[in-house]
């Protein structure tokens, strides 16, 4: 395993349930969030976003 500058650190990838997609979404871009991705489907909608150290992050409602 690599270790040092540059070397790829562990992450781990967050999905959070919310009652209000876009209240969710509006908080997330306020405390700097950027806004990467998605989907929508028949169970749920998702949005996919990177908080400042470009960690990855969903936010979801199911339908």
């Amino acid at each position: 395993m690599a270790t040092g500058a540059g070397a790829q650190q562990m992450q781990q990838h967050l999905d959070l349930l919310v009652d209000d997609l876009a209240a969710a979404c509006a908080m997330a871009e306020e405390a700097g969030a950027e806004h990467v991705g998605g989907h929508e489907d028949d169970e749920e909608i998702v949005r996919v976003y990177r908080d400042p150290a470009g960690h990855p992050f969903c936010l979801f409602v199911r339908r």
